[in-house]
């Protein structure tokens, strides 16, 4: 796949997300999606691997359930080749509590086709945890 047709499909995917466009974004899911967010699954369900369309659709579904987007603004896109890596700003409103979470999200992708195969996102899940339990976690000091 040429840059241009892989920064063109993530921009498209980026897009559909923030506008809330789910058949969109269901359309650039390729079928045999490796999907993964890496983070605590006690606090966030919706966290780790999952493989095909239809449990990444599942994720994507639980995650509006549970959170309003607020904002999803890509700082960086590099692109090279088939993979692209994304830092976003983003905000999400937690529906239990309406406590807003702020993140840096890092995103790597793979296309195949013009669909997104892989995905693999990262965070910094102890400032994730503290903001949606609305506390700070008290860790002992470093020996």
């Amino acid at each position: 796949m040429a840059e241009s047709a892989t920064r063109a499909s993530v921009n498209a995917l980026y897009d559909a997300y923030r506008k809330g466009d789910a058949e969109r974004v269901a359309e650039l899911i390729h079928p045999d999606i490796d999907w993964m967010i890496h983070g605590p699954v006690q606090v966030f369900p919706f966290e780790g691997p999952r493989h095909g369309k239809t449990a990444v659709l599942d994720v994507l579904a639980t995650i509006g359930k549970n959170y309003a987007l607020e904002n999803h603004t890509p700082e960086i896109v590099i692109v090279e080749g088939d993979r692209a890596a994304v830092l976003s700003n983003v905000a999400f409103v937690q529906r239990a509590t309406n406590r807003t979470l702020r993140l840096r999200l890092v995103n790597f992708l793979r296309f195949r086709d013009g669909k997104l195969i892989e995905f693999r996102e990262f965070s910094d899940t102890f400032d994730a945890v503290e903001q949606a339990l609305g506390t700070w976690l008290q860790v002992p000091p470093a020996a």
